[in-house]
């Protein structure tokens, strides 16, 4: 039976001034350098297996959103998915109307709701410890992603919600690693982003570029990752 991995990101943010940039204001070296620390690594290490491979989905992502906030946040979730589908060469993404046709989950929660959330709904444990401010569990096998779930608090501030919802559902979709020397990219706890850099879009575009397939080691992309690079660039404006 092909091993079935279950991944789970959670957030923290510190302060620091945000950093722009279009699609050229970045070296191939810099964009080398994000996508294998974004790519190939986990935040949370404990997995007892090597988890440096490639994950993505090979399927239309389809999600639904939960929202079970006060405030109703369904727009601009919506809305953020749209940019992922425009933004992203070679990733469909769709909003479904029945959780059981998604294969990426939404929760949009207030604070006071985020552990019950985690536990009942993307855990299965009532008991389980529940880290973070906000959180993403993604379900990945030899094929690719199987399920992502993501947990968004809604009433601690904008900045936090529209960080939270960037940072989050882009892990979800497979560059799971934060790493502090990405000062261009949301998948940097010490940044202050909360959009979908044009870093970012590069980076997304690199990952679901056909040619770069799940289970793949950095050491199996290295000849042809440069090209990989420059055509996703070329993509981004």
């Amino acid at each position: 039976m092909r091993r079935i991995l279950i991944f789970f990101m959670v957030m923290a943010i510190s302060a620091s001034f945000p950093a722009r940039g279009s699609s050229d204001s970045f070296t191939t070296d810099e964009i080398l350098f994000g996508f294998e620390k974004t790519v190939f690594g986990l935040e949370y290490r404990n997995w007892g297996w090597r988890p440096y491979l490639v994950k993505k989905f090979t399927s239309p992502v389809r999600f639904y959103i939960h929202n079970l906030s006060r405030r109703d946040r369904t727009r601009t979730v919506r809305r953020f998915i749209g940019e992922i589908n425009r933004r992203v060469t070679g990733l469909t993404a769709s909003i479904v109307n029945r959780p059981a046709d998604a294969n990426f989950e939404i929760f949009v929660v207030d604070r006071k709701q985020y552990k019950p959330v985690v536990r009942t709904d993307v855990y299965k444990n009532p008991k389980a410890r529940v880290p973070g401010r906000c959180l993403v569990r993604v379900v990945s096998g030899h094929n690719g992603i199987k399920h992502s779930s993501a947990v968004i608090v809604s009433d601690e501030g904008e900045f936090l919600f529209r960080r939270c919802l960037v940072e989050e559902v882009l892990q979800g979709l497979g560059p799971m690693n934060d790493n502090e020397k990405l000062p261009h990219s949301v998948f940097n706890d010490s940044s202050r982003h909360s959009r979908f850099t044009v870093f970012d879009q590069i980076i997304l575009n690199m990952l679901y570029d056909p040619r770069i397939k799940p289970g793949m080691s950095i050491k199996q992309t290295k000849d042809f990752l440069p090209l990989i690079a420059r055509d996703a660039r070329r993509r981004v404006r």
